[in-house]
């Protein structure tokens, strides 16, 4: 038996309760203290800690882009038969114009691309021609490395031709997020899906896997030395590994950039492909 002050405007009486109704009470004051504790626990993952799939694609797409950007970059393609180095220069507008000039070396310099949109057109010195890139070659080696003619086009259209979503795959790490890209029904797109790796802290990309529509993984690009470059935190290296064609890879380095800065209003022209510089 357990004796119980009951408080009041009078003097305190003593009564007695019985051992059942008062584990009744302790177990309702358990209840409650444990309700209130998941409650307390909930308020501490609040839904904001899962991000909105759609600025994780944002920010995948102006990784090295803004309203408008200038780069110099070098690309080394390797195989292994041969090896070499281009040296690049490049300029975009939004998410919908390209241009890239390659500087050296000697022999390539001057060779250019232009894009808009999702037309493609490459110049050639050697020749002096300009020759719109069809559909058919969209597949095709873009410069002789391991990036296609199409991952130039379809650089920016993770949003119009893909359905996203955040993924937990086997293995993943703590720290980093994982967006699954799923390509729609009408979207002419040759990967079965893309997982893309990205840290927690900003949603910039680590990794991207491009699997077939098997489900078989046929490439990698991992995105390194992520540091401070034009005033944007970005990976200035990307190395795109293909697992089907064994000792190559393509690495691209940046070397410098700017972004948010005002163009000369004929960047993006078939004129401006067959000029030198």
């Amino acid at each position: 038996m357990y004796s119980i002050c009951i408080f009041s405007s009078g003097p305190c009486h003593i009564h007695d309760r019985p051992e059942k109704e008062d584990d009744i009470r302790h177990l309702s004051r358990a209840l409650i203290a444990a309700c209130t504790l998941i409650a307390i626990l909930a308020s501490a993952s609040p839904a904001s800690d899962q991000p909105d799939i759609d600025t994780i694609i944002d920010k995948i797409d102006r990784l090295f882009r803004s309203d408008t950007s200038w780069s110099k970059f070098e690309m080394r393609i390797e195989t292994p038969d041969w090896q070499r180095t281009l040296s690049m220069e490049g300029w975009s507008e939004g998410l919908d114009k390209t241009f890239i000039r390659i500087l050296t070396p000697k022999k390539e310099a001057g060779t250019a691309t232009l894009r808009i949109e999702n037309e493609m057109w490459n110049y050639f010195p050697k020749i002096n021609k300009v020759m719109k890139v069809p559909p058919s070659m969209m597949m095709g080696s873009w410069m002789g490395s391991d990036f296609t003619n199409d991952d130039i086009v379809k650089e920016s259209s993770m949003k119009e031709d893909y359905t996203a979503s955040l993924i937990r795959p086997v293995g993943a790490e703590e720290g980093f997020y994982y967006a699954e890209f799923i390509p729609k029904e009408d979207s002419p797109i040759v990967w079965g899906r893309i997982v893309v790796k990205v840290r927690r802290q900003d949603y910039i990309p680590v990794r991207e896997e491009f699997y077939d529509e098997k489900g078989t993984l046929m490439r990698i690009m991992e995105l390194k030395d992520i540091k401070p470059l034009g005033g944007k935190t970005i990976p200035a290296v990307m190395e795109l590994i293909p697992l089907n064609k064994e000792g190559h890879r393509t690495i691209v380095t940046y070397t410098d950039a700017e972004f948010d800065l005002e163009l000369p209003g004929d960047v993006f022209s078939l004129r401006n492909l067959q000029k030198r510089r």
